[in-house]
């Protein structure tokens, strides 16, 4: 998959069947209208490709109106949104800066500058509820109407529903923000996790008989938080079991930054710069902040006792040489 960040220069530039969606999480919903576009695309002989954009455009209209409490939540990074898209087959992703030049765009300019000069677009899906341009001015109609007179064709993705309920990312962050990592599961089509490279921290945990490895959070408003019992891929042949805790850490750190900490059992290895990804598979309770060490590291002792059990509850694996072990409970 290539990944453009902008519009494509003019050699790269090929006539594409394009969906435009913010994708956070690529829940059911978004998945159904990906494979909407490969089949179409597949049809047609043109490459799939998805626009997106970054930031959020409510995350930036929220930051220039002073208040961003109002941006949304975000269920993944850009990392593990690509990596989402990846696998859903698309062959081009075009991340959009989305600033104050791209928010003035009127519905026109965005569909000559952006759909047709820039990315030769001849077939295009959106959601039903899509909105476009300064002001949200362009819609589904109005794309239609400009679709006639630039030749190309337009089809809009009905909502997806689970149990008569509507499939978006605003129901995954509502179960994600509740702890209900089913519900999530159930909306995203798999378990939830986050993903990326360990790196290094205080190494306040390893001083108190919990070391972990840890994981920058690029964005400071995550759609979970909390301690979570969780397992990581990535560092061994099969899942790791371990705690976690996913915040701004309030006992021994005031600067606001968040930080994805996991502390894994049994297991020792060095695995800075390695990327892993962390499943979330239980909430345990939310962050707090103690008045002491000594305090946190009991609350965390009692945490990983939780997690110890959690898994130890679960059925029993068989390997391939038909033993069995406690690592395998996951």
């Amino acid at each position: 998959m290539k990944v453009f960040r902008g519009l494509p220069n003019a050699e790269s530039r090929a006539p594409c069947a394009l969906a435009i969606g913010n994708f956070d999480g690529v829940h059911r919903g978004h998945q159904a209208l990906l494979a909407r576009l490969r089949e179409v695309a597949s049809n047609l002989g043109l490459e799939s490709a998805v626009m997106t954009f970054e930031p959020h455009p409510r995350e930036f209209f929220a930051e220039r109106a002073g208040d961003p409490s109002r941006a949304p939540k975000r269920i993944a990074s850009l990392r593990d949104k690509l990596a989402s898209l990846s696998q859903a087959g698309v062959d081009r992703v075009i991340v959009e800066h989305f600033n104050a030049h791209f928010a003035s765009l009127t519905p026109e300019e965005f569909v000559e500058k952006i759909l047709v000069q820039g990315l030769h677009v001849k077939w295009l899906i959106v959601g039903e509820d899509f909105c476009y341009g300064a002001r949200r001015a362009g819609n589904v109609a109005t794309l239609v109407q400009a679709s006639v007179e630039y030749g190309f064709t337009v089809e809009s993705q009905p909502t997806v529903t689970n149990g008569g309920e509507r499939i978006s990312s605003s129901a995954v962050r509502e179960a994600l923000l509740a702890g209900d990592l089913s519900a999530a599961e159930t909306l995203l089509g798999h378990p939830y996790s986050i993903s990326g490279h360990v790196v290094h921290g205080q190494k306040l945990g390893r001083t108190i008989g919990f070391p972990t490895l840890n994981l920058r959070i690029t964005h400071n408003r995550p759609a979970v938080s909390g301690i979570f019992v969780v397992q990581v891929h990535g560092l061994d042949a099969k899942p790791l079991p371990g705690v976690a805790s996913i915040g701004v850490r309030p006992t021994v750190d005031d600067s606001g930054r968040v930080l994805l900490e996991t502390h894994l059992f049994d297991y020792a290895q060095p695995c800075y710069g390695k990327l892993v990804r962390v499943e979330f598979l239980k909430k345990l309770r939310d962050e707090e902040k103690y008045v002491d060490l000594p305090t946190l590291t009991a609350a965390i002792a009692r945490d990983a006792v939780e997690a110890r059990a959690y898994f130890a509850q679960l059925p029993i694996q068989t390997v391939t040489d038909g033993a069995t072990s406690a690592t395998d409970r996951i």
